[in-house]
């Protein structure tokens, strides 16, 4: 009995396995809510908790809170605590977050021109 060999993947296949697998590893991060919102907000420099939940409207404070935390963890963004007085903290974007904007850019410029807005 002859065995079949499965016929092994090209190089181009494999290449888009890989981008598939960090495409959906992206997203499952960049698309849990909020989290491109909160990134997108630091592109212009630091800001505090307050001044993100007010230009971030519809978020609140325990999501934004839980966002900004998850964003720290991943290397995204950094905390910054001024003891004060007053006490005072700030985020601000990383290396590595600052890469993304770019992209998050381009995603917004093509969600302007293809999704139509929610009409509520």
């Amino acid at each position: 009995m002859a065995t079949t060999r499965e016929p092994r993947p090209s190089a181009a296949s494999e290449a888009c396995a890989r981008g598939d697998e960090a495409l959906a590893r992206a997203f499952e991060f960049l698309g849990k809510r909020w989290n491109g919102v909160v990134l997108g907000n630091l592109r212009e420099g630091p800001a505090g908790f307050r001044e993100l939940s007010r230009a971030i409207g519809g978020i609140s404070d325990s999501v934004l809170s839980d966002r900004l935390s998850d964003l720290a963890k991943a290397g995204l963004i950094a905390r910054t605590v001024d003891e004060g007085p007053p006490l005072a903290v700030s985020y601000a974007l990383t290396d590595r977050g600052a890469a993304l904007i770019p992209a998050l850019e381009q995603i917004s410029l093509w969600a302007q021109e293809h999704l139509v807005p929610d009409e509520d």
